[in-house]
């Protein structure tokens, strides 16, 4: 992820955040699961008071964007509506099964495929 701040620009740098990351998902280059950096690395790459990265945070966990796992960190969060978000943690889980088993991406899809019933 790759954000950057205007220090010209009116817009808060918190705000600034925030709608990069909203943008992101929304784009597509971040999708539910992904890990966001800790609020004090994204400070120290912005050259930003980690209090100003911790409140671009708060915003994105209350929008339901994001949700902090404690000491885990923040990670972007499953969304659309209720079946569609039980979908997504679904996959998010199976990704991260077959990476810890050492399943390459083209693999892991195949048997997603298959069990879909989409061989072919």
């Amino acid at each position: 992820m790759s954000l950057q701040i205007d220090a010209e620009s009116t817009t808060p740098p918190y705000e600034q955040i925030r709608m990069q990351v909203i943008d992101a998902v929304r784009s597509g280059r971040l999708v539910a699961g992904d890990k966001l950096p800790t609020v004090r690395r994204l400070a120290e790459d912005l050259n930003l008071a980690p209090n100003t990265v911790a409140r671009s945070y708060r915003a994105l966990e209350q929008d339901e964007v994001i949700e902090t796992r404690g000491r885990l960190g923040s990670f972007v969060a499953a969304t659309g509506d209720a079946t569609h978000r039980q979908v997504q943690l679904a996959a998010v889980s199976y990704a991260e099964r077959a990476r810890s088993l050492g399943v390459d991406a083209d693999e892991a899809l195949a048997i997603v495929r298959a069990a879909l019933g989409l061989t072919g």
